[in-house]
């Protein structure tokens, strides 16, 4: 049986083929199910989970506001990667721009950093994607430091 996450963003789109497109062929997400009767996909990549709405002003939908591009702003959903490599190859091979570079990089939590190669691409909408690689744990280096500890 497929098994749901207990949180699942759904996105509104302007095109479900050319989103479907971009997060399957391109980023790697499977379709679990879909209705393309009503434009609805639900997606899956290894227990990472995303719906896509198409969008469709006069049926109702759940709108807080006015649909304007970029879509998604002050957000970015992490996605986490056996290998981002194959996707970078994958959007290369389209010319498929990427927000950021591909980039090696340590973020403190608590007293170790978890290391992750990154990079960031915006999905057909201007949704901010965020795959990382994990890079695995060290000990932080300024722990000392964080905890107000002087030699």
């Amino acid at each position: 049986m497929f098994a749901r996450s207990k949180l699942v963003p759904e996105l509104m789109v302007t095109d479900i083929k050319k989103s479907l497109h971009f997060w399957t062929s391109l980023i790697g997400f499977k379709i679990a199910y879909e209705r393309p009767e009503a434009g609805f996909a639900y997606l899956d990549n290894n227990g990472v989970q995303i719906m896509l709405e198409q969008y469709a002003p006069d049926e109702g939908q759940w709108m807080t506001g006015a649909l304007e591009a970029p879509f998604g702003r002050g957000i970015n959903f992490q996605i986490t990667v056996d290998l981002v490599e194959p996707i970078l190859q994958r959007l290369a091979e389209v010319e498929w721009p990427l927000f950021r570079p591909c980039a090696d990089v340590w973020y403190r939590a608590d007293a170790v950093e978890v290391g992750q190669r990154e990079f960031l691409v915006q999905d057909p909408d201007g949704y901010l994607v965020r795959l990382v690689e994990s890079l695995g744990e060290r000990v932080c280096l300024s722990v000392d430091r964080i905890a107000g500890k002087s030699d």
